[in-house]
C-alpha cells in the first residue's frame, strides 16, 4: 500500500501554504517519529553539517535535538514553489539546559515525491541568543495559534 501525505505536487499557491502549514503543526509536536512519517523511508537530508538518510536516522536527529532544545516553538512561512519542491523560511525559538534562549532562524529546501512525502530536505540554520523578553513565541506548546502572528507580521 502506498503513504501518501496530501496536498500532493505538483503545488498550487494554496496547495504549498498548506504543506508548510502541516510541517510546521508536526514539528511543534516535538514528535521525533510522527514527523520522521512526513518523508521517504529512504529521504536524503542535510541539516547544518549533518547529513541523514532515512526515518530511522531522522527520528534519532530529531531526539536529540529535542532533548538539548527545550520548550521549542517553530513558525515556518513559504517562500517559493515550484513543481514538487518548496522553499521555506523559519524561525523557532528555544532555550538550552541552563535557561539561555535562542531564536533560531533558517531556510529550508525540500522535494516532494509524487505521493507528496519529502524525499530531500536541506536546512541551513543561524542560532541568535536572545533574553526571555526578546521572545515572540508565547504560545503553549503544540500547534501555534491560527490567529498568531507570522514571520513577516512579527518582522523576522
Amino acid at each position: 500500500m502506498t503513504e501518501q501525505r496530501p496536498p500532493l505536487p505538483p503545488f498550487t499557491p494554496e496547495t504549498a501554504r498548506r504543506k508548510v502549514r502541516a510541517a510546521e503543526d508536526a514539528w511543534n509536536t516535538r514528535d521525533p517519529h510522527r514527523v520522521a512519517l512526513a518523508y521517504t523511508p529512504d529521504s536524503r537530508w542535510r541539516n547544518r553539517t549533518e547529513f541523514l538518510t532515512g526515518r530511522e536516522q531522522i527520528a534519532d536527529f530529531l531526539t536529540r535535538k529535542w532533548h538539548r532544545e527545550l520548550d521549542y516553538r517553530l513558525v515556518k512561512e513559504l517562500w517559493a514553489h515550484d513543481g514538487d519542491r518548496i522553499a521555506v523560511r523559519f524561525a523557532y525559538e528555544w532555550h538550552d539546559d541552563s535557561g539561555q534562549w535562542y531564536r533560531s532562524y533558517g531556510n529550508e529546501n525540500w522535494e516532494f515525491d509524487r505521493d507528496g512525502l519529502m524525499a530531500h530536505r536541506h536546512a541551513a540554520i543561524n542560532d541568535l541568543p536572545i533574553t526571555a523578553a526578546e521572545r515572540f513565541f508565547h504560545w503553549p506548546l503544540g500547534r501555534r495559534p491560527d490567529d498568531h502572528p507570522g514571520l513577516t507580521t512579527l518582522g523576522l
